[in-house]
């Protein structure tokens, strides 16, 4: 069999695994919409942003969007290790490549579907974003390029857990660090030291960057340092995988 026939297989069998999965797909596709109205009709006159709050709100909600799904990457991932359903794979003579891009492709498009949904409930909340379609291709390849960033960094993760239990307590970071950053309210607007953190963290230039293009005025500056976060976050990622998997596997 192909390389690529058995990162195919291996796609197909994570699919599997997300479909049996009721918690994974509520905390994947779910949650950041319960979010968004949480945000949008409880908090969202409390906050002075300048616009209306959905349109602010939904860039950064996009990428919550991506961090809530990666718990169950991280888990799976982890029990594959741990139970030895990766050895077998090995015996197999499965190739490392499919076995390790599988969950990091099955993330981007569970990722996708996450996204898609929750832009349909903004729309219906009254969410009204300027973007021509070049800024939409840009907003979908700053996506896609954030959901590989985050998918080889929790698959690196789910590799050198101990434990699944442990695995899925490694992303809550990532799912907090969102908080901490321009998604929910303006970085200036906070006290000293939070707002130095949420101006100098990978996040924020991310989200400022979805928020640029969603308005159809995009910045340079702000997509450059995205893309180079995800670009070293996902390099990072694919090295800690690779090595974590020669050593345990």
């Amino acid at each position: 069999m192909s390389a690529k026939s058995q990162s195919l297989v291996m796609l197909r069998r994570d699919f599997k695994h997300i479909a049996r999965n009721p918690t994974s797909v509520f905390n994947a596709v779910l949650m950041p919409i319960v979010l968004m109205l949480m945000f949008v009709y409880v908090f969202g006159d409390a906050f002075s942003v300048g616009v209306d709050y959905i349109d602010y709100a939904t860039p950064g909600l996009m990428l919550l969007a991506v961090c809530y799904g990666l718990g169950a990457t991280a888990t799976s991932v982890n029990a594959d290790m741990t139970k030895g359903i990766i050895n077998r794979f090995k015996v197999m003579d499965v190739s490392r490549g499919a076995v390790l891009t599988g969950p990091v492709v099955a993330s981007v498009l569970t990722n996708l579907v996450a996204i898609a949904a929750l832009l349909g409930v903004a729309f219906l909340l009254g969410f009204d974003p300027s973007a021509g379609p070049l800024d939409w291709l840009g907003v979908a390849g700053m996506v896609v390029l954030l959901g590989v960033a985050a998918g080889w960094f929790t698959v690196a993760l789910g590799l050198a857990a101990k434990s699944p239990e442990t695995a899925g307590l490694g992303t809550v970071p990532l799912v907090m660090l969102p908080f901490f950053s321009s998604a929910i309210v303006p970085a200036d607007k906070m006290g000293p030291g939070v707002r130095q953190f949420a101006e100098y963290q990978p996040f924020t230039p991310i989200i400022e960057t979805l928020r640029g293009l969603l308005n159809g005025a995009p910045s340079s500056g702000d997509a450059i340092v995205a893309v180079a976060w995800c670009a070293g976050i996902a390099l990072v990622g694919y090295l800690w995988a690779s090595s974590t998997f020669k050593k345990r596997a």
